[in-house]
């Protein structure tokens, strides 16, 4: 009998314990408010797949910052461009820190990567390597050549395309050819290879490749109740071998292409320009571990292959609902590229329209729409409340590009009110943050923006962009897909017309052509 009540009381106290914490936490801090929690798993039960609209809805109900309990952890959602500026600048070094899961951590082997890092000496050293060796004006200009090719090879896979019979009505899965420019653009800025031919057949090294990174997505979304309910972890233990396997094929394939240029340095006694060469180079400089090598590199990877694709297929279906627009673009290239060459990156300058398409784009549907996750090192406050140590804080950038206090009709993609006033997207302005801000700004914005900005372009001045076959603009389907990353819930067919001479094709080639 003594026995059974004890049992009784172990499982009474193991339910209602994070309750009282919940409560303990209430009564000693000023917490933000939110939807109630449930004992054990807190706000879980009301959590919708899509999170950043879901947390939205809940900001609507509660105010611009929000205690959302995720199990027994706190997690503190901030929806405004003022909060967020409190957030990634006036507290920022209380926020810099990272929230790893479990399964992060290992396939960060605890931060010692860039992108998964706590604040503090290491990544400072690292965020030094991004800046000033990585991602310089330099370099970026130098490795300019690879983007314009990876483009223009889009394009003629497009005008080969685009002429089937079959397409004509039922359109091109954009899809497909974004996602090739994304995935050769960052595998030969950053390991100095292609992977992928032309005709989008890859080799070895490059399914090894895409393999690995998809298997490092399946790892770090396959959460379970037990990385919020710690108390639970002993019933649902991670997979090490998996992570072990996942590892070993990861460190095996990038030491052998570290290999391959360093015997090529060797032989020329030059350092290419790729991030790779830079890393080897910078290596004892900087007196970088070769954990840390091989996360920066794979932190590129991640951190390149999906939002690139993901923005641009996003912006060009704005850009097919909204045909009005779709045209303003193309005579603002028609008047400053004209039809007898291609664009270039040099070309952005003279072509604010279309620089202002991308930003709307990346603030109606920014790829990362709630930021990766910041976590307080010490108390401090947020809009007056308490965020006591060790809580996890997320920016809703998505929420925050479509606050009604600061934009005007903010549903609404109209490109123009960059043009009425210019709003700054590389982590200066609170209002437009697809790349981040303070501490943690994303080291490859301009990369980023250059790369955006050049396949919209050429989409643009290529081709005349239509919705399938009996299917009408307002039709598209708008909705997210549920991730840290957020693609297209259906993903985007469309007719190509060619607006230019077919010859330029063959530009990608370095074929000479007579116009």
């Amino acid at each position: 009998m003594a026995v059974s009540l004890i049992s009784l009381f172990s499982i009474i106290l193991i339910i209602f314990l994070p309750y009282y914490y919940y409560l303990y936490q209430r009564l000693r801090f000023k917490l933000p408010p939110g939807p109630r929690p449930l004992p054990i798993v807190g706000n879980l039960y009301g959590v919708k797949p899509v999170k950043f609209r879901c947390f939205a809805e809940w900001a609507q109900v509660y105010g611009p910052i929000i205690s959302v309990w995720m199990g027994s952890t706190l997690n503190v959602v901030v929806s405004s461009s003022e909060l967020a500026k409190e957030v990634l600048k006036e507290k920022d070094q209380q926020l810099a820190d990272r929230h790893r899961s479990r399964t992060v951590s290992k396939t960060s082997e605890d931060g010692q990567d860039l992108v998964w890092a706590d604040y503090g000496p290491h990544y400072v050293k690292v965020r030094k390597v991004c800046t000033l060796d990585l991602f310089s004006p330099k370099r970026i200009e130098a490795l300019r050549p690879i983007r314009e090719e990876e483009v223009t090879a889009m394009v003629e896979s497009l005008f080969n395309d685009c002429t089937n019979p079959e397409n004509l009505k039922k359109g091109l899965l954009l899809r497909k050819y974004l996602g090739a420019v994304a995935f050769n653009n960052i595998t030969r800025l950053a390991f100095g290879k292609r992977f992928m031919n032309t005709k989008g057949e890859i080799d070895d090294q490059g399914l090894e490749l895409k393999s690995l990174v998809a298997f490092s997505f399946e790892l770090e979304a396959s959460l379970t109740l037990a990385e919020h309910i710690p108390w639970l972890r002993w019933m649902f233990p991670l997979e090490e071998d998996a992570f072990a396997k996942h590892r070993e094929r990861r460190d095996r394939l990038t030491k052998a292409i570290m290999k391959e240029h360093t015997v090529a340095r060797h032989k020329t006694g030059d350092a290419k320009q790729h991030f790779v060469d830079a890393l080897l180079t910078s290596k004892e400089k900087y007196e970088l571990s070769e954990a840390t090598v091989i996360g920066l590199l794979w932190n590129m990877m991640h951190a390149g292959i999906d939002t690139t694709s993901i923005s641009v297929e996003w912006a060009m279906a704005e850009l097919i609902k909204n045909p009005r627009v779709q045209q303003k673009a193309q005579e603002e290239l028609d008047r400053v590229i004209g039809s007898n060459r291609v664009m270039t990156e040099s070309d952005f300058y003279n072509l604010p329209y279309l620089q202002c398409v991308a930003k709307e784009a990346l603030r109606l549907h920014p790829p990362t729409p709630l930021m990766l996750p910041h976590k307080a090192n010490s108390n401090v406050k947020i809009g007056g409340y308490d965020i006591p140590k060790g809580s996890i804080v997320h920016v809703n950038v998505w929420a925050v590009g479509r606050d009604l206090t600061v934009w005007k009709n903010p549903t609404e993609f109209r490109p123009e009110r960059f043009l009425e006033e210019d709003v700054d997207m590389k982590g200066h302005d609170f209002r437009l943050l697809p790349f981040g801000a303070g501490r943690r700004v994303c080291p490859g914005t301009q990369l980023g923006i250059n790369l955006v900005t050049s396949m919209l372009g050429h989409l643009l001045h290529h081709f005349l962009w239509t919705p399938p076959e009996g299917v009408k603009p307002e039709e598209i389907d708008m909705s997210e897909n549920p991730g840290m990353v957020t693609y297209m819930r259906t993903p985007l067919q469309a007719i190509a017309k060619p607006r230019l001479p077919a010859c330029l094709q063959y530009l990608s080639k370095g074929i000479a052509v007579d116009l």
